[in-house]
């Protein structure tokens, strides 16, 4: 004889994920208006890194990857004390430069790296960090962020660096939407006001 048995219920459908309404574009009054905003409240904003020229700030930037301004500034404490130039840096050698940033993730590979650019701005320029973007991608460990962070903060250029951080900011309230960090980077060069360019990087990231 067969048993009875009690039906099992029905799983309830799975409900869909909503997706994030994506923000309206700002126009180009917002903002103007926003960054009048932001120049009042920090009208000369800069890097909390802490640097001397432009390649200590070099060295400072290539650092700063997946580590807070807090941790590079400490490391680099240590590290300029004993090597603030490019032949300072090459003599320390690899090894002097990893203990000393041994508090810094990929310290390793940071290490090579600064060993390795210091040699290049020796050997290929002079002993002076270049002026140009394709130069300084030319350097190991340096990427086009980099290379915007040095062209504005130690030389004055216009150049917005867009790292995670501005890449949300500028999807998230609709002000220079992108699919990746390069079409960020060059809508935010098309809808920021020339006037505020050579800050905007950095009041976009605090």
């Amino acid at each position: 004889m067969p048993i009875n048995q009690t039906p099992k219920p029905k799983a309830a459908p799975a409900k869909k994920t909503a997706r994030r309404a994506k923000p309206t574009k700002l126009d180009a009054g917002t903002i103007q208006a926003m960054f009048a905003a932001l120049k009042a409240g920090n009208p000369e904003p800069t890097t909390e890194l802490e640097y001397r020229d432009p390649y200590t700030l070099v060295v400072a930037v290539a650092l700063s990857a997946q580590a807070t301004d807090v941790g590079v500034n400490k490391a680099t404490r240590i590290l300029f004390a004993d090597a603030d130039t490019p032949r300072k840096m090459v003599a320390l050698g690899e090894e002097g430069i990893r203990e000393r940033i041994k508090s810094l993730g990929l310290f390793r590979n940071k290490a090579k790296n600064v060993l390795a650019l210091s040699r290049m701005i020796l050997d290929d320029f002079g002993g002076k960090v270049p002026r140009t973007r394709e130069d300084l991608e030319r350097l190991p460990g340096v990427g086009r962020k980099t290379a915007n962070v040095v062209l504005n903060t130690a030389f004055g250029e216009p150049t917005i660096a867009v790292d995670t951080h501005i890449f949300r900011v500028a999807n998230r309230t609709g002000l220079a939407p992108g699919k990746d960090v390069r079409a960020v980077e060059d809508n935010l060069e098309r809808v920021v006001p020339d006037e505020y360019k050579r800050d905007a990087h950095h009041w976009l990231i605090l």
